[in-house]
């Protein structure tokens, strides 16, 4: 059956309204459950599932479909640009909502989701969608199929079973797990506890991003039932960061941002060096997951530790394997790769990023990637115009790859 543009167009405005209808539900849902008092939990992963689940993907799907065709319009790059910040917005929250650990704090971000998609969509139905549909050359009714296909591929990716009416297994064993270890927690194992969960973190972070985060939020909560050392790391010698070590100061970063903006710095260094990561708390959870996912191939020097700044160097030791993400180019001063193939969508470009803010000035990486990343070179020129080069290397159909620069003399 031939869907003409006019019916593509309502079709789209129709699904939208669906998509904000089911997250304002769960979202009202939340705010009386969390005002009740009652157990909120539950509530809480419903929403982060659908969220990742549906909207995610249906977002990612609209970046490779509509908005590219929508950035090429005069006038919408800069807009279609900002739109995409906020899918990434979007995905710190419901990473950020299912780290929370009041019923209070987890109503607040809850209501900012609602907010920010209501608004997100209305700018899509009001601004893009008659835009494009207005556009002679523009057919929305492929764009429309594009994008179904997209979403599809999407789900099939992130699929666990053939039959989506059975339970989610890996969810049940997460919690499963999470009980023996506030088991073992409870009984004086705390650091055994965080290994397990650390653990649990790494076989989800690429599958079950939606799991993954509850594991980190169950990290965080268990290892204050951890010693003060639970991890025998080995010092560099000095036990000093070097002048020349990048900073890294994860500070401005909201929550859900800064596990993977670190591990993506991580990834980014060469045998021998390291940086100096600055938080506001003791990054304590992280070290499980660095040694669960990273085990003798780093190094973690406590510098300063609070009350109110905690400093500490990580360090990639000469000889340590670089990361399956970031690696080194297979000749003496080739450039790393950052293939983020294997990452969620929603955890890509936050991970560029990072990356790209530990280059020093006159070194670059190489960005691998199974599309066209057109939409990440908007984001590059709204946040570092005139302090990057961009240079394709390969152009598809299946692999992309892009040499991301930093000048000398751009900023740091």
């Amino acid at each position: 059956m031939t869907v003409t543009d006019g019916e593509a167009f309502a079709a789209m405005l129709a699904h939208h309204r669906s998509l904000e209808d089911e997250v304002g539900r769960r979202v009202a849902t939340l705010r009386a459950v969390a005002g009740s008092g009652g157990h909120y939990e539950p509530v809480v992963a419903e929403l982060v599932a659908y969220v990742a689940e549906e909207v995610l993907p249906h977002a990612m799907a609209e970046e490779r479909s509509i908005y590219e065709a929508a950035g090429r319009l005069p006038g919408l790059a800069a807009r279609v640009t900002e739109m995409i910040a906020e899918h990434r917005q979007l995905t710190t929250a419901v990473e950020g909502l299912a780290a929370s650990q009041s019923p209070a704090d987890a109503a607040k971000l809850a209501v900012s989701i609602g907010e920010l998609f209501t608004a997100h969509v209305a700018k899509e139905n009001d601004l893009l969608l008659p835009r494009l549909q207005a556009e002679e050359a523009v057919s929305l009714s492929q764009l429309l199929a594009q994008m179904h296909q997209l979403t599809e591929e999407a789900h099939q990716e992130a699929s666990i079973t053939e039959d989506a009416s059975l339970p989610d297994g890996d969810a049940t064993l997460l919690d499963l797990l999470v009980d023996a270890a506030t088991a073992l927690a409870d009984a004086g194992e705390g650091d055994l506890a965080c290994r397990l969960v650390a653990r649990a973190w790494v076989a989800l972070r690429s599958a079950r991003p939606d799991l993954a985060v509850r594991a980190t939020a169950a990290l965080h909560r268990l290892a204050r039932f951890a010693a003060a050392e639970p991890i025998a790391f080995s010092p560099r010698a000095g036990g000093a960061s070097s002048p020349a070590d990048e900073i890294l100061d994860v500070r401005p970063f909201a929550p859900a941002q800064r596990h993977e903006s670190i591990f993506a710095a991580y990834g980014a260094l060469r045998a021998g060096s390291g940086f100096v990561l600055v938080n506001d708390h003791d990054p304590k959870p992280l070290r499980y997951q660095f040694e669960a996912e990273h085990a003798g191939e780093f190094t973690w020097e406590v510098l300063e530790e609070g009350p109110t700044v905690w400093r500490v160097r990580i360090g990639r030791p000469g000889g340590a394997v670089a990361s399956p993400t970031l690696a080194a180019g297979g000749s003496p001063g080739a450039e790393a790769e950052l293939d983020v193939r294997r990452l969620p969508h929603g955890q890509r470009h936050e991970s560029i990023f990072a990356a790209y803010g530990a280059l020093r000035a006159g070194s670059g990486l190489v960005l691998v990637n199974d599309h066209d990343p057109k939409p990440l070179r908007y984001q590059f020129e709204a946040q570092h115009a005139g302090e990057y080069t961009w240079d394709y290397l390969e152009q598809g159909p299946r692999v992309w790859r892009v040499r991301i620069g930093r000048p000398v003399g751009a900023h740091a």
